[in-house]
C-alpha cells in the first residue's frame, strides 16, 4: 500500500505533466488536497519540502525548479519555433503601446531603436515620457523619461540588462522586455528587483506578441546634464520624434 508521500509525489507528476510551463508550490498543494482529501494540509506541505529538498540536492533529475516556487517536469521539448518569424524591431511599437495604454506608465511613446543617439551606451528600443495632466493637483514641472530595452534571443538576457542599466543614466524609469519561459527568468527578476529596472515577459501568438509584468520600474533620478545632451541628439536628428514627445 502506497504511503502518503508517495501518493502526494505521484499526484504532483501528474499535475505537473499537465503544464508545459510549471506550476507553482500553491497550485501543486491545491492540486494534492483535491486529489486526495483524506491527506491532512500539514502532510503535503511536508511532502513538497521533502520533494524540494531532494530536486536540490539532485537525488529527484526529472523536476526542476528554474525560479523560486516553480516547479516544472522535465520533458523532451521540440525544438523552439525560430525567432526568425518576427524581427525585434516588429515588438518596438506594440510595447510602445503597452507602456501608454496598459501600463499607464508612460502619456506618449515612440518606437526608437537604432542608433539615434549614436553612441556606445546605446539606444532605448522604446522611448517615452510621462507628463501629468492639467487637472492633476499636483504635477512635476519635468516629464518622467521613460526607456526600454527589448531582446528577442533569450541568450542575450546578460547582454540586454545591461543595457537596461545604462540607460538609467538618462531614464526615470526603464523596463527591460525578454522572452518567456527563460530559465534565468529567476534569476533575471532578482537582478531587476536590486536595480530598480521593471521586467515584463512577452510571448508571440501567430505573429502578436503578448505582454506580461513581473516587476514594475521603480523610479529614480536621471543624471540631467545626460538627459539634456541626449535630448539634444534627439532634437537634432529625429525632430519629428522630439515634437511628438514633447509636443
Amino acid at each position: 500500500m502506497s504511503t502518503h508521500r508517495e501518493k502526494i509525489e505521484r499526484a504532483i507528476r501528474e499535475a505537473l505533466a499537465s503544464s508545459q510551463e510549471g506550476l507553482r508550490y500553491s497550485e501543486l498543494v491545491r492540486y494534492v488536497k483535491e486529489k486526495h482529501p483524506e491527506i491532512k494540509e500539514n502532510t503535503i506541505h511536508g511532502a513538497l519540502h521533502n520533494l524540494r529538498e531532494k530536486i536540490r540536492r539532485g537525488d529527484i533529475k526529472d523536476i526542476v525548479i528554474p525560479e523560486r516556487g516553480l516547479f516544472r517536469l522535465v520533458r523532451e521539448e521540440a525544438p523552439p519555433k525560430p525567432v526568425e518569424e518576427i524581427r525585434e524591431q516588429d515588438l518596438y511599437q506594440p510595447f510602445a503601446q503597452y507602456l501608454t495604454d496598459e501600463l499607464e506608465e508612460c502619456s506618449k511613446a515612440v518606437s526608437l531603436g537604432g542608433k539615434v543617439f549614436e553612441d556606445k551606451w546605446g539606444t532605448p528600443d522604446v522611448f517615452g515620457i510621462y507628463r501629468f495632466p492639467d487637472y492633476e493637483p499636483i504635477k512635476l514641472p519635468v516629464p518622467e523619461i521613460v526607456s526600454a530595452e527589448i531582446k528577442l534571443d533569450p541568450n542575450q538576457l546578460v547582454v540586454a540588462f545591461g543595457q537596461a542599466c545604462a540607460y538609467k543614466l538618462f531614464s526615470h524609469k526603464v523596463y527591460l522586455v525578454v522572452p518567456k519561459g527563460s530559465e534565468e527568468i529567476g534569476r533575471l527578476e532578482s537582478l531587476c528587483l536590486r536595480f530598480g529596472l521593471g521586467l515584463i515577459l512577452f510571448e508571440i501568438e501567430g505573429k502578436e506578441p503578448r505582454f506580461y509584468i513581473r516587476t514594475r520600474a521603480v523610479k529614480s533620478e536621471p543624471d540631467y546634464m545626460y538627459l539634456n545632451e541626449y535630448l539634444n541628439k534627439l532634437t537634432q536628428r529625429h525632430p519629428d520624434i522630439f515634437k511628438e514627445l514633447f509636443g
